[in-house]
């Protein structure tokens, strides 16, 4: 098999980002790449074209690919519900919900075949894969057991690259003790060290490039600069931009403990008068011109701590005072009236029962089964905006109006899908990704502009500049790293090993 692995020194150093340029750079030289994560821990999830559901990482680096996104890119994903279970998805379906103890104790045998599997399938139509490992390789306390950092780059046999992250400080440590805690063995395959997230002059750190390389054996392939606005989905939720303080609109997110598909929101991150600022105290609300509920993993646990918190109160107030406000997903089904979960699938209780913020008039009922799938369509024609709209949808509650009410969404197939209410200020729906919807986000925008009595502004196209920003990325990759060492890194571990 050819191939790299792209591991970190920690989390959030950029290997998803690397993994991403790593992708596009090759798909540019006409060759067939995939990316493959065996393992991957996120709410921040990606729906395939037949339906399942994969870490969104390897979906955006597909894309980057140019390729269709399969389960053989992400076998296992797992999706924290609570401090201590997550549901694990195999091959993009939920197959249960374990404890980490319990998940290390009775799956691992059937994840590494999984793993193995998928791996058989990638090389079957692929040239290159490139692997993504997770967190940092050297946790000691898991490493008899992993499922996604050597152990991979082992059944796989293909070298790696190591990422560090300069900006968050301590890179020579990061770096010297992941390599002084792996085995020979695990150290052999390293062939090459990236600096990631460099500030300042790069002439600065000569010496310590010299240090490294004499240090470990191991070439420094290249210092990246911290790119900024690079517009590529982040994994986790360590991944979430900070605040941006601008002029204009002022936009809050409140966010819930298990949120997931936070992705949702970065197209307001490119708006030049938002502002968008995630709170999770009542103190830190404020008077925001709008307010944003995300997607949540667990609906019912996170509508509960918002209720200790007196967030249920004050987002009840905001809306008789006519603020705008969306529900998307678990935000969705959190503003309506109740939330009913016969089977526990939502809580784990069975029967449980919870009162709504009383928004929109609903309730919701959690199924056993996960609802995944890619949706498009057009906003509702009564809204008469005549815009069309597309996202996916992951969610296992089913929503159902309890009295008369204007759908936001006409959908293929003729499902209409979501609320509209209070002439837009309210609004709700399962659809990930609504905002990314160019004029659509821009239609919601200049409501609340004309509202504040700002001045109107023009649609921001962002998706159509997505497919530039891979090529940008991989672009910044090959000019601040040693692209050819790179690709020489894999190709002689395979010409080697082929020939033991």
């Amino acid at each position: 098999m050819r191939g790299i692995m792209v591991l970190g020194t920690a989390s959030d150093v950029g290997k998803s980002l690397i993994a991403t340029a790593i992708c596009r750079a090759y798909a540019k030289e006409g060759v067939r790449v995939a990316p493959f994560k065996s393992q991957n821990m996120s709410n921040n999830s990606y729906v395939t074209f037949d339906g399942k559901e994969i870490g969104r990482a390897q979906g955006i680096q597909a894309e980057a690919a140019r390729t269709e996104a399969t389960v053989w890119m992400n076998p296992i994903l797992l999706k924290p519900r609570s401090d201590q279970d997550a549901e694990v998805i195999l091959f993009g379906e939920v197959a249960n919900t374990l404890s980490g103890k319990a998940y290390r104790e009775v799956f691992y045998e059937r994840g590494l075949e999984a793993i193995g599997f998928a791996l058989e399938k990638l090389d079957e139509e692929y040239d290159m894969i490139v692997m993504e490992g997770a967190g940092s390789p050297v946790e000691i306390n898991l490493k008899d057991r992993e499922l996604v950092n050597m152990k991979v780059a082992e059944i796989a046999d293909v070298p790696a690259v190591l990422v560090a992250d300069i900006d968050r400080g301590g890179v020579f440590a990061s770096i010297i003790g992941t390599l002084e805690l792996m085995s020979p063995e695990e150290k052999a395959r390293v062939k090459g060290l990236i600096i990631n997230k460099f500030r300042g002059d790069q002439s600065l750190f000569e010496d310590g490039i010299k240090w490294l390389e004499s240090r470990t054996g191991i070439p420094v392939l290249g210092v990246l600069p911290f790119l900024e606005n690079h517009m590529i989905d982040g994994e986790d939720s360590l991944s979430i931009p900070s605040a941006k303080n601008r002029e204009g609109l002022d936009i809050v997110v409140i966010k819930p403990p298990y949120i997931s598909n936070y992705t949702d929101i970065e197209p307001f991150y490119l708006e030049e008068d938002v502002s968008v600022r995630w709170v999770s105290s009542l103190e830190d609300i404020g008077v925001p011109d709008a307010v944003i509920l995300p997607g949540t993993k667990s609906t019912i646990k996170d509508l509960q701590n918002f209720k200790s918190a007196g967030i249920d109160s004050w987002v009840r107030d905001y809306a008789d005072k006519g603020g705008f406000i969306a529900g998307i997903c678990g935000g969705y089904q959190m503003l309506g009236e109740k939330l009913i979960d016969p089977f526990g699938s939502d809580t784990g209780a069975v029967s449980s029962v919870e009162d709504g913020i009383g928004i929109i008039p609903a309730e919701t009922t959690f199924a056993r089964v996960k609802t995944t799938s890619r949706a498009e369509g057009v906003i509702h024609p009564l809204i008469g905006t005549a815009l069309s709209a597309a996202g996916y949808e992951i969610h296992l509650g089913e929503t159902v109006m309890t009295s008369a009410y204007q759908p936001l969404l006409l959908l293929d197939g003729g499902r209409v899908e979501g609320f509209y209410g209070s002439d837009g200020r309210v609004i709700g729906t399962y659809l990930h990704h609504f905002f990314h919807n160019d004029e659509w986000r821009n239609h919601w925008l200049n409501s609340i502009r004309s509202v504040k009595g700002l001045p109107l502004r023009d649609t921001v196209y962002i998706s159509r500049q997505k497919d530039q920003k891979y090529d940008k990325l991989a672009n910044h990759l090959v000019k601040h790293l040693d692209w050819k060492k790179l690709k020489e890194i894999s190709e002689q571990w395979r010409s080697r090993h082929e020939m033991v």
